[in-house]
């Protein structure tokens, strides 16, 4: 990608005089000569202020309009090409963050104030932190203080939500908490109207945080009060999300009742909305309740070939589906063909929740049952030495339990 070009002073004149069909001699009229104008254009002398004056006059502009560096004009430009790199569907993103660096680099010690500089900095920064590059943080408070003074709630939330997620990502999960709520009530301090939909992000990633610790009671009550809230206000942003946070807790609960009744909501927001990723979250869910809670791995096992064979779905539930595939397989008994499903999963970058993780680090525990069932006592005692290595800083969940009973078969 070319880097891009910021105009100069004598860039901005030219252009402007141009733009207005005048001769240098015409812009020069009396009080500069076309020579010194030409030098001032080409950037080989600069104006006094009497001298920029005079110009701006001339031009019917501003002179704050030549002296500012990079004009609104010019960072909007720049804005929609940033916008359309950064939201490249997940699925075919390639280098589209590094990109965006590029692209915005030139820029960045110009953006000091407006919507255009701090969007632009809020990108850049995040970019910046997806390339594991360093200095993130810079750009990102100087984009939070400019939608903080311009009142731009909802994008100064966007940026206290990653600066929580980032220690989420790393697996802190009870500093992501602590810097979550810090934001958040220092965010509600200083704006008297938050919006519904920003309200409903907080509430969903407070959710989110609230189980990743471990702390169900205060996870249930935020998503109970967040689902509430979104039915009362006619909001329904986020609400596929709650759901799907319900769902899982009425499974993990083993609450017969309550799955079924978010599941159903779930599939009809997903019927509503044409929302192909929500149906087939509910349909995947049902494939793994029936293999983890109900050990009806014959019904699984047809949901899943189902689910493979249409092949709607997105890239980043392939771990998930080969997880269910291999675990219906196990329960059928045919181990060897469940090796092949469970030795595909592989736990991506952008996977953190504990439930999630804690989920996947089954694959070694099934294998490691495989093997036993297959005669390869060594390897197994291999693979569970490795899920329990990998489950034992999660929290408490079904899942948790399966691998210490495992382990506990294995080795005794």
């Amino acid at each position: 990608m070319e880097v891009c070009h910021i105009e100069t002073l004598g860039e901005r004149i030219r252009k402007l005089r141009k733009q207005q069909q005048l001769t240098l001699e015409a812009l020069a009229g009396k009080q500069l000569t076309k020579g010194m104008l030409s030098l001032i254009e080409n950037n080989k002398a600069n104006p006094s202020m009497e001298s920029l004056s005079y110009i701006a006059e001339r031009l019917g502009v501003e002179v704050s309009e030549l002296l500012e560096e990079v004009s609104t004009q010019e960072l909007r430009a720049v804005l929609d090409k940033a916008e359309k790199l950064y939201n490249t569907d997940f699925d075919v993103l390639t280098d589209e963050y590094s990109q965006l660096i590029t692209l915005v680099e030139p820029y960045i010690d110009k953006l000091m104030q407006g919507y255009e500089a701090a969007r632009l900095l809020e990108m850049y920064s995040r970019c910046l932190y997806h390339e594991k590059k360093e200095a993130w943080q810079e750009p990102s408070n100087r984009a939070a203080q400019i939608y903080e003074q311009m009142k731009i709630t909802p994008r100064r939330a966007s940026i206290g939500i990653f600066r929580a997620m980032v220690k989420f990502t790393e697996h802190h999960y009870d500093e992501a908490l602590a810097i979550f709520l810090r934001e958040r009530s220092e965010i509600e301090a200083n704006n008297a109207f938050i919006d519904p939909m920003t309200r409903l992000d907080f509430d969903y990633t407070e959710a989110v945080l609230h189980y990743a610790v471990g702390d169900f009671v205060s996870a249930i009550q935020v998503m109970e009060n967040a689902i509430e809230f979104s039915k009362e206000k006619q909001v329904f942003y986020r609400i596929d999300h709650l759901y799907r946070l319900a769902a899982a807790h009425a499974m993990m609960k083993q609450d017969d009742s309550d799955y079924a009744y978010y599941i159903k909501k779930l599939t009809q927001y997903g019927d509503f909305t044409d929302d192909r990723d929500a149906l087939f979250f509910a349909k995947l869910s049902k494939a793994h309740y029936l293999n983890s809670f109900k050990k009806s791995f014959e019904e699984a096992q047809l949901l899943l070939n189902f689910l493979l064979e249409k092949g709607d779905y997105s890239k980043e539930y392939d771990a998930f589906l080969y997880l269910e595939k291999g675990i219906s397989l196990f329960g059928l008994e045919d181990f060897e063909h469940a090796l092949v499903f469970l030795e595909k999963v592989t736990i991506a970058d952008y996977i953190h929740h504990p439930f999630d993780l804690s989920s996947l680090y089954q694959k070694d525990a099934y294998q490691a049952l495989c093997h036993v069932k297959l005669g390869n006592p060594v390897e197994a005692l291999r693979l569970i030495d490795i899920a329990i290595k990998n489950i034992s800083a999660m929290p408490h969940t079904p899942y948790k339990d399966f691998i210490m009973e495992t382990y506990d078969l294995i080795t005794t």
